[in-house]
């Protein structure tokens, strides 16, 4: 699409450095995050719809949530929409050629309100599959809406979102001897998570954005099935509450909800409601600034003008479950 800018003097640097050794690769790769411009409309408003762990064919009412999220995309006139990782259950995709991609996004966002840039991260579940597949170009000739990369940040004049690759963060998946993840490009993972992080704390650090949003698949704070994402509330959090962030979006927990932090303004909101759901099991010990949490199938909006910002949290059937606005001036909220 021509509204994304890619940088290509970085590519061809990244691909003679792999020459050299692997580790040049990923500094050159991760050293500076790929920027993707996308402006906002002309009245200087910016709308998209937000969704997690949805890919499944259109099974457990992924389906039905889609033709809700084409019913408010129209409304709300949306300019992109945001997925939060497991994109493709249960293990990723199997290749670039997998008919998965086309069963369960091509084939079941068919609004035409849906057919703009969809912005994803990678979630554990697709770590599982061949990573590279979902990262590859030919999808996008399959279709143009789809961009998943690991890293990146998107531009949108008011607002920039920046994307992170979580699942390297967890420790738990390296020690899972009954799933295999594809670790391409990860390895060696200190160095990884380290340069994720580098390159995020630059990229807010340079930022001059009226809103700023992180996007990753793991929660930092959660009540749900998965909880708190230790790894991340002991190395992101602190970096999210210095540079003032906004909101940090995330799936991973098959549900919606709302978590205000304790320390500054940031948002915690997780939808990764978009088709398996209630798991009817909540962790209390984490409720603290809880605001909203709803254990079925939905998603979320997003709003933003210069000077407020809205979120809406819809169910399987579009009816609205929780709305949230703040004003940048009065950091008010209903």
């Amino acid at each position: 699409m021509d509204t994304l800018n890619h940088n290509k003097p970085m590519v061809l640097l990244s691909l003679r450095l792999l020459a050299f050794s692997f580790s040049l690769c990923i500094v050159s790769v991760l050293g500076q995050l790929q920027t993707f411009e996308h402006p906002t409309k002309g009245d200087g408003t910016l709308s998209f719809l937000v969704l997690g762990d949805w890919g499944r064919s259109g099974e457990y009412n992924q389906s039905e949530v889609a033709i809700q999220m084409g019913i408010v995309g129209e409304n709300l006139d949306i300019d992109f929409v945001v997925s939060t990782g497991d994109n493709f259950y249960d293990s990723g995709l199997t290749g670039e050629h997998d008919p998965a991609f086309v069963n369960s996004f091509v084939n079941i966002y068919t609004a035409k309100s849906l057919q703009k840039q969809w912005y994803s991260v990678l979630g554990n579940h697709d770590y599982r599959g061949d990573v590279e597949a979902q990262l590859s170009p030919l999808l996008r000739k399959i279709d143009s809406r789809w961009l998943c990369l690991r890293s990146f940040v998107v531009n949108a004049e008011i607002a920039d979102l920046f994307f992170v690759d979580t699942t390297p963060f967890v420790r738990n998946y390296f020690d899972e001897p009954e799933h295999g993840y594809d670790w391409t490009g990860v390895n060696p993972v200190a160095t990884y998570t380290s340069i994720v992080l580098e390159d995020l704390e630059s990229a807010l650090k340079s930022s001059t954005a009226k809103w700023k949003i992180v996007v990753g698949h793991h929660a930092v704070r959660s009540v749900g099935h998965h909880g708190d994402t230790q790894e991340l509330v002991e190395k992101l959090l602190p970096l999210l509450q210095a540079y003032s962030v906004d909101f940090y979006m995330n799936g991973h927990d098959h549900c919606l909800e709302q978590i205000s932090d304790d320390k500054s303004p940031l948002q915690f909101l997780t939808s990764g409601a978009g088709s398996k759901a209630w798991r009817g099991d909540v962790k209390e010990l984490n409720s603290e600034g809880l605001k909203f949490f709803y254990d079925g199938q939905g998603f979320m909006s997003v709003r933003l003008t210069q000077t407020d910002a809205e979120t809406v949290f819809y169910d399987v059937f579009g009816e609205v479950l929780h709305k949230w606005t703040v004003s940048k001036q009065l950091h008010s909220s209903i």
